[in-house]
């Protein structure tokens, strides 16, 4: 799980560590994904679900969306305003699953949502890294939306197939619709080097396929609770890798919000904890 967390963390770095434009990042990550995720997961392969494509379609958007946020702004406020998704789910929950919000799921939001004010409404100077940070805010804080409705989707997905692992089938749907939205814009391709080249593989077969190879590990052994904890570490070290790696330094206000936005996820996952089994004599 932690391997998991590690890979997904890298990849506001490396979307940043290549010269091709978001329509191409996007674009070629997602085709070598799912090549990636079909040869490492058989599960991945099962595609006749029409419920997989369905819910790929918010999934594919959520890659998108969030390639071009973080093309655009910091790696930090890209994954963290992706990460208030649970704030929209408070809404679709009812309107989609028939789910009743609980009076904690109501202050979970609340926080979320003052979390993202922090980040909408902060003042960020411009960049290398992170040449327009307003518009690439509004990306991630939509990659936050496509995010909500991707889980929405898996909820809705795993309660009619009743297979745990139906979810790989809608990450890979996901990535070949993403692949397909980005061609028209992402070709032709252009002046790219062999680091530009390196990077694309390197997010499609690392940072996504054996991530998710090491998820679907992972679970197996791992309680739900434990794991959502542990996958806590993908936006903590997201922000990390920027700065170790690019001098990519987040506005105090964005790490405020980051702050708030990591602790309510922190404390709808204990909110979440299955209560203990009362003990034996």
């Amino acid at each position: 799980m932690l391997s998991a967390a590690l890979l997904f963390s890298t990849g506001g770095a490396a979307i940043k560590s290549t010269s091709l434009g978001a329509w191409q990042t996007a674009g070629f990550r997602s085709a070598v994904a799912a090549l990636a995720l079909s040869a490492l997961l058989p599960e991945a392969r099962r595609l006749r679900d029409w419920r997989a494509w369905l819910t790929g379609v918010a999934y594919a958007l959520t890659l998108v969306f969030f390639v071009q946020a973080n093309k655009l702004t910091t790696a930090a406020n890209a994954i963290f305003l992706q990460s208030t998704a649970p704030a929209y789910l408070l809404v679709l929950g009812p309107l989609l699953l028939h789910e009743k919000p609980r009076r904690r799921d109501l202050l979970v939001a609340a926080a979320l949502a003052c979390g993202m004010a922090l980040f909408l409404t902060g003042v960020q100077q411009s960049a290398a890294t992170a040449p327009d940070p307003r518009a690439g805010n509004l990306w991630a804080a939509a990659s936050g939306l496509t995010y909500a409705f991707a889980l929405a989707g898996l909820r809705w997905q795993a309660h009619y197939s009743g297979r745990p692992a139906a979810a790989l089938s809608t990450i890979t749907a996901g990535n070949i619709l993403a692949a397909l939205l980005c061609l028209p814009f992402a070709l032709p391709a252009g002046p790219a080097g062999t680091l530009d080249w390196a990077v694309i593989l390197y997010l499609g077969i690392f940072q996504i396929g054996l991530a998710y190879w090491c998820l679907t590990r992972g679970m197996r052994d791992v309680p739900a609770f434990e794991a959502s904890i542990l996958l806590l570490a993908e936006p903590v070290l997201n922000p990390l890798w920027t700065w170790l790696l690019l001098g990519e330094r987040p506005g105090a206000q964005a790490m405020a919000g980051g702050a708030v936005i990591l602790a309510a996820t922190l404390a709808k996952a204990l909110s979440e904890r299955p209560a203990a089994p009362p003990a034996r004599s």
